[in-house]
């Protein structure tokens, strides 16, 4: 999942939204081996995202997909990007990991919450589960969510406010963020992370 985070990070220009993040996921996920792929109707609904045709504009803007005049209902995407053409994990695990993304369980957000902190919860999530805390680079949970430092860090406030987070500081000295998931979810999050 991280290494998919990691593409799009690259792939799509930094002010792309977290909704257009969470979207071109989704689509990078689920491609065939030549990038077709049609998008449910449910599966936009379920991510809050039907109707949205901003975002298709915004991935079309970037160059990162082509579509027809997207409308509610099915959209049938071509991607651009030939790196996401070339992913090594079978579709399968892809799949897997499309359904992982939008179901991170057990982490547990409100269901309205925002695409914003959905992208961060997940970012959180694609790390390793093996600690009572997570550590990572500022700049590149910053690059993996698309936000200023300053956007990311009242994200995580909000994660914590949200009781997804036990906790969360920011190491000055070391540029590094730690997190710390409440200790109920570390179990699941940790089965379902392998």
């Amino acid at each position: 999942m991280r290494e998919m985070l990691t593409y799009l990070s690259a792939a799509l220009p930094q002010f792309t939204s977290p909704a257009a993040r969470l979207l071109a996921l989704q689509c990078a996920l689920r491609s065939d081996t030549r990038g077709h792929l049609t998008v449910a109707d449910g599966l936009l609904r379920s991510m809050r995202l039907r109707g949205r045709r901003e975002l298709w504009g915004e991935l079309s803007q970037a160059g990162w997909l082509e579509t027809a005049s997207p409308r509610t209902g099915p959209v049938t995407v071509r991607l651009l990007d030939a790196t996401v053409l070339g992913q090594a994990p079978g579709r399968v695990a892809r799949r897997r990991a499309a359904h992982w993304a939008l179901h991170p369980a057990p982490l547990v957000l409100p269901a309205a919450a925002p695409a914003a902190l959905r992208l961060t919860a997940l970012v959180l999530a694609s790390y390793s589960f093996t600690a009572a805390a997570s550590t990572e680079d500022m700049d590149a949970v910053c690059r993996l969510c698309g936000h200023s430092p300053q956007q990311t860090k009242e994200l995580l406030d909000r994660l914590v406010s949200a009781r997804t987070l036990a906790a969360w500081r920011h190491l000055h000295d070391t540029d590094e963020v730690i997190w710390q998931f409440r200790q109920e979810l570390l179990g699941g999050l940790a089965d379902r992370a392998r």
